[in-house]
């Protein structure tokens, strides 16, 4: 956290907290490591996976109790408080846990309030076509209903299998790899970070060509092939050979690229073909609301997995979430190709498929509204994947200047379990103004957009130090401004479908969604490697400037 590992390993990105923190951190003004065990490197290895874990639905406040703690220094602390005892008298009757168990509360509770309000029409659209329109009308209409929750069936059942395998993967890539031997030492977290590395550049060069054959050869298949080269992926996780890991951080990252869009790609065909174009946005809703759910219950099976089989646990569970997915797809699923391709191109070589990249990109370049959806996509993701870099220092620093007590620690797994709460409300908030509002997708994504820059700029200024008085403590403005943010997240995945769907013309989609993630794999690695002298208001700076343009 693809983030949702490409645009490009979106749910890969959550996995790699620990390794990407640890280096920054040690040099970071404002935080230090101190350590009551030795320095083992196994041990310090699983105490960074402890910290920064992301979906893993465990509470180790008694590991990191006993091992490595982080510890935010008063004086230095970019986010100390400064409006007094009184500003945070009521964080202090509070621990940590408590206060983001009732912040899920609260947000699960007004995702129902939004899902109440979004069965109670607000014009009387509805009424007015039942007036004018005749039995014949009412007749269609039923049947249009019946088609699309059909194909919402067979879409999301699929979709929310292959996502699940996918965010199995993500807490526990760090330490998969960094529990390896290779001539008797042990991964070191540089070899880590180049394998992670590894899968970005994969999802760079191989995107646009897999999307270019997904188009060509059929969604189905590309859908297919996915799981295919995830569960290689998965599998690799097993052999101590370092080149058998690296092969499979290629197989994965190519994988990335076609779950990012060959089934996106294979849902918009075929509601084009079935003439239900218009279902698209709830379908959309429907499937990142369920992809915020899944996220929470598939950190808790990861940390099942790897707590019976250990590291490679989760991984080996994902095989099996990506065959049932790959059974229903084979199954259910109808082959669809991109408008204009026709079976005989699709046994074309391969200069007609580096000619038809080229031809995509020139129609990128000539239609402005493609260019802004792209713009839209790689600035947005850009910034959401520098933010996963990012969240679990800044809370934990948050959380040591608000709460009062030595022993206080970070509940990443409920932090998370509210981020994605978070998503679903936004997600909720996307199908009730699309549907009984009307408001269109442009419109609801500007709107969205400029939400998403002012909480990220509100979190960048708090991380700075700045300071809001005793009437708004850093605590409450970060917290506040990274729910927010999220929000904005779970709108951002259907609306970003529906303009896809709307302005991609359907015969380059596949390779127009890659050429897409190739600037956003630039910025994100970019900021990867600057991170040191970013350090965490620096990135969050960057995410703001992204979702400013």
């Amino acid at each position: 956290m693809r983030i949702h590992t490409s645009f490009a390993l979106p749910m890969l990105m959550p996995a790699a907290y620990g390794f990407l923190h640890t280096s920054s951190l040690q040099q970071s003004p404002h935080f230090s490591f101190s350590s009551s065990m030795d320095h083992n490197p196994s041990h310090s290895n699983n105490c960074i996976l402890n910290n920064y874990s992301v979906i893993q639905q465990r509470h180790i406040t008694h590991r990191r109790t006993s091992s490595s703690s982080l510890h935010v220094s008063a004086p230095t602390s970019a986010l100390a408080l400064r409006g007094g005892a009184a500003a945070t008298s009521v964080l202090q009757t509070k621990t940590p846990l408590q206060f983001f168990n009732s912040a899920l509360i609260g947000l699960f509770f007004a995702t129902v309030c939004v899902k109440f309000l979004a069965r109670h029409p607000v014009s009387s659209s509805d009424d007015e076509v039942g007036d004018n329109g005749n039995s014949d009308d009412g007749s269609a209409s039923d049947d249009n209903k019946i088609i699309v929750r059909t194909l919402q069936r067979k879409f999301l059942s699929v979709f929310w299998l292959l996502r699940c395998a996918d965010w199995l993967q993500g807490p526990y890539f760090y330490e998969v790899y960094a529990s390896k031997m290779f001539n008797g030492v042990q991964a070191s977290a540089s070899l880590v970070s180049k394998l992670f590395l590894t899968g970005f550049v994969s999802t760079a060069a191989f995107g646009p060509l897999v999307g270019r054959l997904a188009d060509a050869k059929g969604r189905k298949r590309g859908t297919l092939a996915f799981t295919v080269l995830y569960a290689l992926g998965a599998l690799s996780t097993k052999s101590p050979l370092l080149v058998v890991l690296l092969l499979g951080r290629v197989a994965s990252g190519m994988g990335t690229s076609l779950l990012f869009s060959a089934p996106e790609s294979w849902l918009v065909g075929e509601s084009q073909r079935l003439g239900v174009e218009s279902s698209l946005g709830d379908t959309f809703g429907l499937a990142y609301a369920g992809d915020s759910i899944v996220a929470i219950l598939a950190g808790q099976m990861a940390g099942l997995a790897a707590g019976l089989s250990g590291p490679t646990g989760p991984f080996q569970l994902s095989v099996g979430f990506l065959a049932l997915g790959a059974i229903l797809a084979a199954v259910t699923w109808k082959e669809n190709v991109a408008s204009g391709t026709s079976q005989e191109d699709s046994d074309g070589n391969n200069n007609k498929d580096k000619s038809s990249i080229r031809e995509a990109m020139k129609v990128v370049a000539s239609d402005e509204k493609i260019l802004l959806v792209g713009a839209v996509q790689a600035l947005f993701e850009a910034a959401m994947y520098i933010f996963v870099l990012q969240w679990p220092p800044a809370i934990t620093a948050a959380i040591k200047s608000a709460f009062s007590g030595d022993s206080v620690s970070t509940p990443f797994g409920t932090v998370f379990s509210c981020f994605m709460a978070s998503c679903l409300l936004g997600s909720s908030v996307f199908s009730h103004l699309t549907g009984k509002m009307n408001v269109s997708a442009e419109k609801g994504a500007t709107g969205m957009l400029a939400l998403a820059t002012v909480s990220m700029g509100l979190a960048s200024v708090v991380t700075s130090g700045c300071s809001f008085g005793s009437s708004l403590p850093p605590f409450a403005a970060l917290v506040t401004a990274f729910f927010a943010f999220e929000s904005c997240v779970g709108m951002y995945f259907p609306s970003i479908g529906t303009l896809r769907s709307k302005y991609v013309p359907d015969s380059y989609r596949g390779v127009i969604m890659n050429l897409f993630g190739i600037p956003l794999n630039i910025l994100v690695v970019t900021v990867f490697l600057s991170i040191q002298k970013l350090g965490v208001s620096g990135a969050l700076s960057c995410s703001t400037t992204a979702l400013g343009l």
